[in-house]
């Protein structure tokens, strides 16, 4: 196709809104050819035209072609024109009928002749199953530690593990995935959406059928963890939306990046904004951490712990209070002996933990009906008394423990829920003095590590 030798001037509308990306390329390019008359037809308005092209007339794909599909289907479009390679994620959006492409000549022959250029058939590669290695199962004592992380999936509370190296901190926290509930339709559009942004789609080339588990190194940046950048993309936390987020070696993540965890975990999104427009995220993420007691790992085991209390002091004071409070769980890993290495018992499977934990959770379901609430760590404090109501006995109790502990007004509804969560698993319709118990006994650690060190 050659190009008249004149200026060609090309207007992108709304003029206010800044443009960015190489996905204009293939309209504009259309554009140009309609108004050589190249492409007969009159109207192309009704026809969504996504992709990049290469200077020797070749489409290639896009990042973000699912949602800008969706959003096209909200303004009333049902066909579209993408790359092949995009071909299968735009597909995905059943109201679009779907062409893909590999070069201009077969954009232009589609639009002329309307002749649908063939694209393979997506090559169902097997379902990945989940390593044998990563179950419950293999997880030898720790008897408190699979309790808690039962706990923290039957009402997806935030947890912290605080153990010596080698207990099995992060392979609980990897078998926690297996024993959550599966992602509705809904939410694995969303989480694709959010995929396709960031250009993750290939990784999975279909949708998102699997709750994500992410576990970023301690060295990752305040952008990489919340998103932004100069390219506003999303962050570590919007990637685990629906899933986990894993913070190994939570101490060594710096202050600030640390702290920027604060506000995503409680609006369960992040907002951006910057000179060029303001953004959200979604973040509803089931943070899932793990720490060594000090330096050297071996606290409070003196004969083992090289550590200074001023080193101790400096290491646990990492974490602030604040952060400590938007924490559910809280639970100690003790370092194992030899015999519970060695034991050969048959441990619980995470397929038997999963049954309890469904149970629970069809249980919140039913008790929030009608509601915006999914599971009892997200009740918001103004219904904490309808749905975590308490007793004489139990108000009593709780009124002793506040004050003996010095909590806080959000350690204390932490309590609550995770008490609430408790007694679904227990089946019982109403908060006991025992399920108030255990709850405390995975608020304690927070205050006794701190204090022991002092």
């Amino acid at each position: 196709y050659q190009l008249p030798v004149k200026r060609i001037t090309v207007n992108l509308s709304p003029a206010n809104i800044r443009k960015s990306g190489s996905g204009f390329d293939l309209p504009v390019a259309v554009s140009v050819l309609a108004a050589m008359e190249v492409i007969r037809r009159a109207d192309l308005s009704d026809i969504v035209m996504i992709g990049e092209l290469g200077l020797n007339g070749r489409i290639y794909p896009v990042s973000g072609v699912l949602p800008m599909i969706l959003a096209a289907c909200d303004c009333g479009k049902k066909l579209c024109i993408v790359a092949k390679e995009n071909y299968h994620e735009a597909a995905l959006v059943d109201e679009m009928q779907v062409v893909g492409v590999s070069d201009l000549r077969e954009v232009v022959t589609y639009i002329n002749e309307g002749v649908k250029p063939p694209v393979a058939l997506e090559t169902s590669a097997e379902e990945v199953e989940e390593s044998d290695a990563v179950d419950f199962c293999y997880i030898n004592g720790q008897k408190v530690l699979r309790r808690a992380c039962e706990v923290a999936a039957a009402g997806l509370h935030n947890i912290l593990m605080i153990g010596a190296p080698g207990s099995g901190k992060t392979m609980a926290a990897r078998c926690i995935p297996t024993i959550l509930p599966p992602l509705n339709r809904e939410e694995q559009m969303e989480l694709s959406k959010i995929y396709s942004v960031c250009g993750k789609f290939e990784e999975r080339s279909r949708l998102m059928d699997r709750r994500p588990f992410r576990s970023p190194h301690h060295t990752i940046s305040q952008v990489g963890l919340v998103g932004g950048g100069r390219a506003i993309r999303p962050g570590e936390v919007s990637l685990a939306h629906g899933g986990v987020l894993f913070l190994d070696e939570l101490t060594e993540f710096r202050r600030d990046v640390m702290e920027a965890l604060r506000q995503p975990m409680e609006d369960r999104q992040v907002s951006i904004v910057r000179a060029n427009g303001s953004f959200v995220y979604p973040a509803q993420f089931m943070l899932v951490a793990a720490m060594n007691p000090c330096k050297c790992g071996y606290f409070p085991d003196m004969t083992r712990c090289q550590c200074t209390p001023a080193q101790l002091d400096r290491y646990v004071f990492r974490i602030s209070q604040p952060m400590l409070d938007r924490i559910d769980i809280c639970v100690e890993a003790p370092r194992l002996d030899f015999a519970d290495i060695r034991a050969v018992r048959p441990n619980e499977s995470s397929a038997s933990i999963r049954e309890r934990v469904l149970a629970a959770l069809e249980i919140q379901k039913s008790r929030f009906d009608g509601t915006d609430i999914m599971y009892n760590s997200r009740i918001p404090a103004k219904d904490i008394d309808h749905y975590c109501h308490l007793g004489t006995k139990e108000e009593k109790y709780m009124e002793d423990a506040y004050g003996r502990l010095s909590l806080t007004a959000r350690t204390f509804h932490k309590l609550l829920r995770v008490a609430r969560t408790i007694a679904d698993l227990d089946g019982s319709e109403v908060i006991r003095t025992r399920h108030l118990t255990e709850s405390l006994c995975y608020r304690c650690i927070d205050k006794t590590e701190w204090e022991r060190s002092l």
